[in-house]
């Protein structure tokens, strides 16, 4: 059994690298249909029904690009569409949140100290706020609330505010962030799928049957996909956030995050104007500065590292480890080989918070991470980063005993 944590950890390491390429895809595909739109140029030469052209070099060659605003007056033979990458970006993301958090309850998605929960009602409260935080905000885009887009984007960064706050009152540090950028995602793949691509749909059916499409479709689609450009940002924060502790393990996270949107809108600001060429706004890199220096104020003010560590409890799902006859000996190389950084106060000289918010001071805490001491420091070198703390081979044996017997039930010396 022991063989499966390798497996499944190879299995994250797959399904975390399609992310990161659908995502490259499609943050890529999106930032650049954003620039293009942004830099179109219009003059009396443009065909009928065009809105602007653009001309672009790249790869030796030179590309001449015309947008519609509405339609052209005939269906074009061949039509890319951009939607496989919004796709599968979301559903790998969800892949990882299944693999990681919900599969890792115990350790990643519940705090007893936050909300004392079982696993099955933690994952309902997941996958509950997901779906309806997409519901809430596609029925504010709807009503006519929705009709004013600075109102709109006003109300929506408050409503990001609430929901930060909201989820580090269910779940450790670590998921709250990540579910605040699971949620954004959500809404965000949701506009591609249910907005943005069905109207563009409609359109084109339209066109088909020689009737002239209607310009709402294509400005609901515009006004998702603006949100969406404004919240790429601060999803790509918060999904990288999990692996920094002074990020996520902070009394004031909700408050970070909150932050990150307001660096989102001012970094794409700046971009945005560039490529409408509607000026040179660099009074927002030094907002963007600030709000950052604010953050990381935040992120020790007062130094009060939460994370996930549970502190001298020990689950029925950990008892194994602790009972092992090799405990002991396991507990003492790992006090002395390992907490040194992966203490609630690391030790180590320039370290200020554990890596990854791992704390390995506890019986509790070791057997927590026994499947990462097993694949880090057993069965891999990872751990510690270049043999600083000079772990032995005959400790490296060790963990890997340990972990497999404790596995296995059986008896270790």
């Amino acid at each position: 059994m022991y063989e499966y944590a390798i497996a499944w950890d190879w299995l994250m390491f797959a399904v975390r690298w399609l992310h990161v390429i659908t995502a490259i895809a499609w943050i890529g595909s999106s930032f650049y249909f954003v620039a293009l739109d942004l830099g179109l140029k219009k003059h009396p030469a443009l065909p009928p029904g065009a809105h602007g052209e653009e001309w672009q070099v790249h790869g030796g060659g030179f590309y001449h690009i015309q947008k519609y605003l509405v339609a052209p007056a005939n269906m074009p033979e061949h039509l890319v569409w951009f939607k496989w990458e919004s796709y599968v970006t979301w559903l790998s993301g969800f892949g990882m949140l299944c693999l990681v958090y919900y599969a890792g309850a115990d350790l990643y998605l519940i705090d007893p100290n936050v909300l004392d929960v079982s696993k099955p009602v933690a994952i309902a409260i997941s996958l509950a706020s997901l779906g309806i935080g997409w519901i809430l905000y596609d029925l504010i885009c709807k009503s006519p609330f929705g009709n004013d887009n600075t109102r709109l984007m006003v109300a929506l960064y408050f409503i990001l505010v609430f929901v930060a706050w909201g989820y580090t009152q269910l779940f450790t540090g670590r998921a709250a962030l990540l579910h605040l950028g699971a949620f954004t995602a959500t809404i965000m793949s949701a506009n591609v799928f249910f907005i943005i691509i069905p109207n563009q749909k409609i359109v084109v059916a339209d066109l088909i049957a020689g009737r002239t499409p209607d310009p709402k479709y294509g400005k609901i689609a515009k006004q998702r996909s603006t949100h969406n450009n404004y919240l790429t940002l601060p999803v790509l924060f918060l999904m990288l956030s999990n692996h920094y502790p002074l990020a996520f393990g902070t009394e004031f996270n909700w408050i970070i995050a909150s932050l990150v949107f307001l660096m989102g809108v001012t970094i794409r600001h700046y971009f945005n104007t560039r490529h409408a060429d509607a000026g040179n706004p660099t009074w927002t890199w030094l907002v963007t500065a600030l709000l950052f220096v604010a953050i990381m104020w935040l992120s020790t003010v007062p130094k009060v590292l939460t994370g996930e560590a549970e502190g001298a409890r020990v689950s029925a799902a950990q008892q194994p480890f602790v009972t092992a006859e090799a405990f002991p000996k396991v507990r003492d190389t790992v006090l002395g080989r390992c907490a040194m950084c992966h203490a609630k106060e690391p030790g180590w000289e320039g370290m200020v918070a554990p890596p990854k918010g791992v704390v390995l001071e506890t019986d509790g805490e070791i057997a927590a991470h026994a499947r990462e001491i097993y694949l880090q420091a057993g069965r891999s070198h990872a751990m510690p980063p270049a043999n600083v703390t000079q772990v032995s081979d005959e400790e490296r044996r060790l963990f890997v005993a340990w972990y497999e017997s404790a596995v296995n039930g059986e008896k270790t010396q």
